[in-house]
């Protein structure tokens, strides 16, 4: 138990928030099962379990991580409704296909890339996927272009803290400040879990 607790630790250290607590927002989002998901992201079924359970600590192929990103990026774009049903599993396969880091296009890159008198697609030149309109519309008549969602810029944020220092530099940094409130914020994205590093931007974000 106390060997789960630390490893738990370290899930959070490395990833912002434990691995299976990721996996199951996936599933429950997207309506995949975990052996489907360890399909899409090229990981074992077995071994995704265990980093579930916190038998094991880390992903140790940076590809794996980047299509969990991705994927994880991808639920909540649906929960968010902002993914027609329908082309989920295109997305899915896109994932599944890519071999190193992913990052999902958006209408703007697809419409940028595609040749000229081309169906619109991907700049490869692989087969064009979904029509632009795969994704609900970015801006409506009146509106203004919305802002990233705010669990992608508390990733950013956490994976900008975590890359310069470690959690115990961070919570020293955190103890030798006079401030509360910096101390706060510094525990929050650089020790703390996502909902919790997403708890304290929606207090303090106007």
């Amino acid at each position: 138990m106390e060997q789960t607790a630390h490893n738990l630790q370290q899930q959070v250290d490395l990833y912002g928030e434990p691995l299976g607590e990721v996996v199951r927002r996936i599933t429950g989002g997207l309506g995949l099962t975990q052996g489907g998901l360890a399909q899409v992201i090229g990981l074992s079924a077995p071994m995704l379990s265990q980093l579930v359970s916190a038998q094991r600590v880390k992903i140790g192929n940076p590809a794996v991580v980047s299509r969990l990103r991705a994927v994880s990026e991808l639920t909540d774009l649906a929960v968010a409704g902002g993914i027609e049903p329908e082309h989920i599993a295109h997305e899915l396969d896109e994932i599944r296909a890519a071999t190193g880091a992913y990052t999902r296009p958006t209408t703007a890159h697809l419409a940028r890339s595609a040749t000229p008198g081309q169906p619109t697609g991907h700049a490869s030149g692989q087969p064009a996927g979904p029509p632009e309109r795969f994704l609900r519309p970015t801006t409506y008549p009146g509106e203004l272009p919305p802002s990233p969602s705010a669990r992608s810029v508390v990733r950013e944020i956490q994976d900008l803290f975590r890359a310069v220092a470690s959690a115990e530099e961070i919570q020293r940094a955190a103890a030798a400040v006079d401030s509360p409130a910096i101390a706060e914020l510094l525990l929050a994205y650089g020790t703390g879990r996502t909902a919790d590093a997403l708890a304290h931007y929606e207090q303090h974000h106007g």
